[in-house]
């Protein structure tokens, strides 16, 4: 069910010329028919339900998180979200935000340090990975080479 909605929602991100008006308008009447059978719900049912929702989840993540966090699934889902995320960012924000870090870098990141966006170009191969959100530098997987240089996101 999470991945059909995270599917759908990243669909329709990528494509938001063609869904602007149209599906914001099935949208907002799909929401009102929520609403309105929402409204029929008692109070104290609804506040029920929140509270088995949370103790749900919460014992969801207490017998998973050690799988969650090695899991190639949750790994790819992750970053194929943020992917999607900076590809909607204006990227002209994101270049003034890494600028300061560039200079403080002197241009050139190594393994461990820590970037925001941008493509990382190994100095040794010129081999090209796309960080797409906050992380941790890693050594180069064509090379093994531990230092490289930011190339600025296209607007």
């Amino acid at each position: 069910m999470f991945a059909d909605f995270y599917q759908n929602l990243a669909e329709w991100l990528t494509d938001v010329k063609k869904n602007e008006v149209t599906q914001a308008v099935e949208l907002i009447e799909h929401a009102k028919v929520l609403v309105k059978a929402a409204e029929e719900i008692p109070e104290e049912k609804i506040k029920q339900f929140i509270e088995n929702f949370k103790y749900d989840l919460n014992e969801f993540y207490q017998q998973n998180q050690e799988q969650a966090k090695h899991s190639i699934y949750l790994g790819l889902m992750k970053e194929s979200f943020w992917a999607v995320m900076s590809n909607i960012t204006d990227k002209s924000q994101l270049e003034w935000a890494e600028l300061c870090e560039d200079f403080h870098h002197d241009g050139v990141y190594q393994t461990n340090d820590v970037i925001g966006f941008g493509v990382l170009e190994c100095k040794k191969c010129l081999k090209t990975q796309q960080v797409t959100h906050c992380s941790k530098v890693n050594d180069c997987l064509h090379c093994g080479n531990n230092q490289f240089t930011r190339r600025s996101l296209t607007p």
